[in-house]
């Protein structure tokens, strides 16, 4: 089953004047998808650059919910309260 994760940032502006606290959590927070990029669980990751309403993207394929929720919960973004995030189920196409 596949999941959009969309990480929610604390205001707008945040890539541009996060603190360096929560730079730190960030780069912590790519670490994070970044290894589970490597071990095939999210299949892409980023972020959406959209002017007004940035935020990031995650696209997980797991067996079920809870286990999206599970990785949702474990990332030090949202551990440490810096971002909130939502999961959306979706059918993952793929091409071939």
């Amino acid at each position: 089953m596949a999941f959009l994760y969309r990480l929610l940032p604390p205001r707008p502006t945040f890539s541009q004047d996060m603190s360096p606290a929560e730079a730190e959590v960030m780069e912590r927070h790519v670490a994070y998808w970044q290894d589970l990029l490597n071990r095939d669980v999210a299949l892409a990751f980023g972020p959406v650059l959209h002017p007004e309403d940035p935020w990031g993207l995650g696209l997980l394929e797991l067996e079920d919910e809870p286990a999206a929720q599970a990785i949702g919960e474990g990332d030090p973004a949202v551990q440490t309260g810096t971002c909130k995030y939502e999961l959306v189920p979706m059918q993952l196409v793929r091409a071939g």
